[in-house]
């Protein structure tokens, strides 16, 4: 099994910026991929961002040209940097981490605000 725990969410103004960070842990060598997920009151949870072991990257239209995401793997941590926040990236941030053995795992959230 694979335990994912996010960090770095909290409130921020319109044009701020925040950096997320998930944690794994336990069976780590099965996982191919790492991703953030986001979901907002009322809608669909939706993918942000993805990493793969290779490094290859992947982002939602959305974020493109203001998030990155990227992966420490000494630490075992993919990070999320947001940058130039808006109103409609309020959500709760997920990682999920992609396992040829376990299928899928999940953190348990963490809340971004953009507010003013």
């Amino acid at each position: 099994q694979v335990q994912l725990v996010e960090s770095g969410g909290g409130l921020v103004q319109p044009g701020g910026s925040l950096r997320l960070s998930c944690a794994a842990s336990g069976t780590m060598f099965s996982i191919y991929a790492m991703a953030w997920h986001r979901q907002a009151p009322g809608k669909q949870r939706e993918l942000v961002a993805a990493v793969s072991n290779g490094g290859s990257t992947n982002y939602a239209d959305f974020v493109k040209g203001r998030f990155t995401i990227s992966r420490d793997n000494t630490k075992n941590t993919v990070y999320l940097q947001m940058n130039t926040l808006k109103p409609e990236d309020t959500a709760v941030y997920y990682c999920r981490a992609l396992s040829s053995t376990y299928g899928s795992s999940w953190g348990q959230g963490t809340q971004v605000t953009v507010s003013s």
